[in-house]
């Protein structure tokens, strides 16, 4: 069984890029399904709404701007720490540089015309 279900609830881990901060925020397990639906956590700093990052985040330093970079673009892309706790989030790129990269194996084609396209690259 997984550790989330046997030892919740758990906090979510919310980030603010703009900050280069992290903080503990309710669950919404804790909440109302009404509450938990409308719930937008704001930066305590800057003000800005934070990104539920999920429980399994690890934050860079404040000052490692480029690892920020990479978590922030990630997240843009769809890719959070989001997991039941058994396994982990899965692999992710550990420097920026290597985020281009990780992308372009893990992007899902939507369109008929995508796959079709990512086909014809794969047989060349």
């Amino acid at each position: 069984m997984c550790r989330y279900a046997m030892y919740g609830p758990y906090k979510n881990i919310y980030a603010c890029f703009s900050c280069r901060k992290v903080f503990k925020q309710t669950s919404e397990y804790e909440l109302s399904k009404i509450e938990a639906a409308n719930r937008q956590y704001k930066c305590p700093q800057c003000g800005e709404v934070m990104n539920n990052m999920g429980h399994d985040f690890q934050a860079p330093k404040q000052k490692d701007t480029k690892q920020w970079k990479k978590v922030e673009i990630l997240y843009a892309h769809g890719f959070s720490y989001h997991t039941c706790g058994c396994n982990g989030p899965g692999y992710r790129p550990a420097k920026l540089n290597e985020v281009e990269a990780f992308l372009e194996a893990n992007r899902t084609f939507k369109t008929e015309g995508e796959v079709l396209l990512r086909k014809l690259s794969v047989k060349a």
